[in-house]
């Protein structure tokens, strides 16, 4: 039997009219609210559907079943981070220790914002991430951290670079889900990303000096 994870989770269709933008825009506001709520394990299109008060039907139209809703909201989060990466990881007018710096305490504090909605959707990831649609989205992102380590570390070898943007990225990742699941304050969110970037940075700064030995 065929993995249901790695079905096709695009939505049915795409809406052509500001009534179907609206419709879309209920059910997804709806979704993220079921969600929060009831979380991954009790997310249902019928809970949706009557939360955004249309019918079970309606909602069909535009979302063949609930993974294509997770995904959507999941896909947004996506596209939201790889803007924020974008703009900040590009601005060639700061030296790159000051966009990476600036990344770090953004991506921080937009996880501990939205902790809640973004640890439901982990939970939900199963029946969506092995999607087509799932795999080209994370991939989307990564020319942008490519492009931002030969930047960073202009002297050292493709694979070192490639290494560390991945170590980055993931130590990132990891360390501000974990502590954006206790509500933090803001002295608190400072000194976490502070001490984060210190430590990229300095990591940065080590691989520059082994590249510049070679």
């Amino acid at each position: 039997m065929a993995d249901r994870r790695s079905r096709s989770v695009s939505s049915r269709k795409q809406p052509q009219q500001a009534r179907s933008n609206e419709l879309v825009a209920a059910i997804l506001d709806a979704a993220v609210q079921v969600l929060a709520k009831e979380g991954a394990q009790r997310f249902t299109t019928g809970r949706v559907a009557e939360r955004a008060g249309v019918s079970v039907g309606s909602l069909y139209q535009y979302f063949p079943n609930k993974a294509a809703i997770l995904f959507r909201l999941q896909s947004d989060e996506w596209r939201s981070t790889s803007e924020l990466l974008r703009g900040i990881l590009a601005d060639r007018t700061k030296p790159p220790r000051a966009r990476l710096r600036a990344l770090v305490h953004a991506f921080v504090r937009s996880e501990c914002e939205e902790a809640a909605i973004r640890g439901a959707l982990n939970d939900a990831a199963p029946l969506y991430r092995d999607a087509p649609e799932a795999q080209a989205a994370r991939a989307a992102g990564e020319g942008v951290i490519a492009v931002f380590m030969g930047e960073a570390l202009p002297e050292a070898p493709k694979a070192t670079r490639e290494l560390a943007g991945e170590l980055i990225k993931t130590t990132l990742a990891a360390v501000a889900k974990r502590f954006s699941e206790t509500p933090r304050t803001e002295a608190e969110i400072m000194r976490q990303a502070d001490g984060l970037a210190d430590m990229f940075c300095a990591y940065l700064d080590e691989l520059a000096r082994r590249g510049r030995r070679c």
